[in-house]
């Protein structure tokens, strides 16, 4: 493994927190080879990291980008599922006529409502589409209350390759204190986005996409700040819409 990578730093949390290879398979849903074979060839695909670092309890950016080691979030052995088969969820579209097993809930899905990776959008009314489908329990692991869970969809490319164009989110409104690295939906003077968010002194914030090229990280001091309302944590997200 190279020093400074997301493997090395994926390891040295592991190591930290006595995380074995097999249990971070099961509960991200791959293989103990596969665990192994990321630090053997220094390689790991975009989903995993993001399944790891939700199920570690550490910030998404710290891992990826190698942030300072303050933001990852400090560990609580009562978070660690011992199963994470469905730690992210099963979701799929449904209409008013297909029936809900016992376990299932419905999640509002907000089409009109598109939150920008990009430039941002101006916010636009909020008209419910078709519901999304998450197991209960799933939401329970999360955190969520299913009262606080909305989802909708993302334009722009600025937080590529995490979160593409078109991705589905899932949105904890709930969740509206800024944790630092972690991912939330914010409204920013009228346009709605998703960001990396980081607490600055004296009331400001730090404003980071994972596309660094295109998108540099904005520094808002405390007046300007005031601008920013924050929608939700980001809790869960989907291509496949």
């Amino acid at each position: 493994m190279k020093e400074n990578s997301v493997t090395a730093r994926l390891k040295k949390v592991m190591l930290e927190k006595g995380v074995k290879n097999a249990h971070l398979a099961k509960a991200v849903g791959v293989t103990p080879q596969a665990v192994g074979a990321w630090f053997k060839k220094n390689s790991i695909g975009q989903q995993s990291i993001v399944d790891c670092a939700n199920y570690l309890n550490i910030s998404l950016d710290w891992l990826m980008n190698g942030e300072r080691k303050d933001n990852v979030v400090e560990f609580d052995s009562n978070k660690v599922r011992e199963s994470g088969a469905e730690y992210m969820g099963t979701i799929e579209p449904w209409d008013s006529t297909t029936p809900l097993n016992e376990d299932d809930v419905e999640v509002p899905f907000y089409m009109e409502v598109e939150l920008s990776a990009g430039a941002g959008l101006e916010v636009q009314l909020e008209t419910a589409g078709p519901k999304l489908r998450f197991s209960r329990s799933t939401l329970k692991r999360q955190g969520v209350d299913v009262a606080n869970a909305a989802c909708v969809r993302v334009t722009g490319n600025s937080m590529e390759p995490v979160i593409p164009d078109g991705a589905a989110v899932g949105i904890d409104t709930s969740r509206t204190t800024v944790k630092d690295g972690d991912m939330f939906a914010i409204d920013w003077a009228g346009a709605l986005f998703v960001k990396i968010l980081t607490r600055r002194p004296g009331g400001g914030l730090r404003i980071k996409s994972f596309n660094h090229e295109e998108y540099p990280e904005e520094i808002l001091d405390e007046e300007e700040a005031k601008n920013i309302r924050v929608i939700g944590r980001v809790f869960w997200y989907s291509v496949l819409l």
